[in-house]
C-alpha cells in the first residue's frame, strides 16, 4: 500500500474524529447554556432566616416565586414579610407583587404596599401603591403618595425614604395633622 494512501486515509479519520468531538461538545455546550437560562417556579413559599448569631431574622411567605438565575431577577406574588432585631419584631412588609432584581439586593414591591415599623412607643405604618426597599441595607424608597399614620400623627407624603436600622424618615411634601405626646 502506497503512504500517500495511508497517510490520506489517517487524515480524513482524524478530521471526522475532530469534527465529531467539536460539535458533540459544542452540543453539550448549547445544553448548558440553555439550562442555566431556565426560569424557575414554586408556589406557597415560607422562609425563615436566621442571621449569624443564630436569632431569628426573617420570616416570610409568597404565593407563588418566580426566578431568573441568569439575569438575577424574581418575581413574587402576595408578600408577606416579617424582620425581627434582637429576636423582637421589628418591621412587616405586604405586597401584592413583588419584582427583585440583582439577586434580591433591590425589591421592588407594588400593589397595595404596607409596611409596618415596631416602634418604642407603638407603630408606624406607611400605605402606598410603590416602594423600592434595599434589604442588606433595610432602606426604603418612593417617589409615590405614602399615607403615614403613627401614635402622633396621620399624614399624607409626596415620597419617603427611610433607614430602618436608625430610624431616619425623610418625607417631601408633607400634608397631614400632627399630635405632640404630652
Amino acid at each position: 500500500m502506497d503512504t500517500r494512501v495511508l497517510y490520506l486515509t489517517a487524515i480524513i479519520i482524524a478530521a471526522i474524529s475532530g469534527g465529531y468531538y467539536y460539535y458533540s461538545g459544542k452540543g453539550n455546550k448549547l445544553q448548558t447554556d440553555s439550562a442555566r437560562s431556565m426560569t424557575y417556579s414554586a408556589n406557597n413559599i415560607n422562609l425563615t432566616q436566621t442571621d449569624e448569631k443564630g436569632m431569628l431574622s426573617v420570616r416570610a411567605q409568597v404565593d407563588q416565586l418566580e426566578q431568573n438565575l441568569q439575569l438575577e431577577t424574581s418575581s413574587l406574588k402576595n408578600l408577606q414579610a416579617t424582620t425581627y432585631k434582637d429576636g423582637q419584631v421589628d418591621a412587616t412588609f405586604f405586597a401584592k407583587q413583588g419584582n427583585g432584581y440583582d439577586d434580591n439586593t433591590k425589591v421592588v414591591l407594588s400593589q397595595e404596599v404596607l409596611v409596618t415599623k415596631i416602634m418604642q412607643n407603638g407603630k408606624m405604618q406607611f400605605r402606598t401603591e410603590e416602594l423600592t426597599a434595599f434589604p442588606k441595607t433595610r432602606e426604603i424608597e418612593t417617589d409615590k403618595t405614602v399615607i403615614v399614620e403613627s401614635p402622633q400623627a396621620e399624614f399624607i407624603s409626596q415620597g419617603l425614604k427611610a433607614n430602618l436600622n436608625d430610624g431616619q424618615y425623610e418625607f417631601f411634601n408633607i400634608r397631614g395633622k400632627y399630635e405632640p405626646n404630652s
